[in-house]
């Protein structure tokens, strides 16, 4: 990869971060996604909204794969690429092959639910319909330590909250 790549998906990543910031601030895990189209143009952006809107599949990805696909008029996202904090889950990485993007870019592994590379590999796997190519760990330390410190504040305030309700 070039220094121009690189820093071309840098600067997309660093979007997604601020998307995922803006979901743990609203009580969210903190995962951002922006698409954008062949010419590096911005196609659609999210954040997780599983809690507000009461959707279990209201993951970044997928509210962002919907939103592309409403841009385009067209459900193949072909000469597309997805930038997104976490490595997808199985449902997420069901409709990014379902969606046919070129690119996946995503921040960090996850070791529990990923389904890219990590715990399991969808695109590559025998009933997938497409392949994609997939670049992970852009700003992976950034992306990391947002989930972490998330994670860690809200066990930190359910601890706090169990052990006033104890006394």
């Amino acid at each position: 990869m070039n220094d121009s790549t690189y820093f071309m998906h840098r600067r997309w990543m660093s979007e997604a971060i601020e998307l995922a910031a803006a979901a743990g601030d609203a009580g969210e895990v903190p995962v951002g996604a922006v698409i954008v189209d062949r010419a590096g143009r911005e196609l659609a952006r999210s954040q997780n909204r599983r809690e507000r809107d009461c959707d279990p599949t209201a993951h970044a990805e997928i509210l962002a794969l919907r939103a592309a696909g409403q841009v385009l008029q067209d459900w193949h996202l072909n000469d597309c690429t997805l930038y997104v904090t976490l490595e997808p889950c199985p449902m997420c990485a069901g409709a990014i092959v379902q969606s046919r993007l070129s690119l996946l870019v995503y921040g960090a592994d996850d070791p529990k639910t990923g389904t890219i590379r990590t715990a399991a590999n969808i695109p590559d796997s025998a009933p997938s319909c497409h392949r994609l190519k997939v670049i992970g760990g852009i700003m992976e330390s950034a992306c990391r330590e947002q989930l972490l410190s998330w994670f860690s504040t809200r066990r930190n305030q359910k601890d706090g909250a169990t052990s006033v309700g104890r006394e």
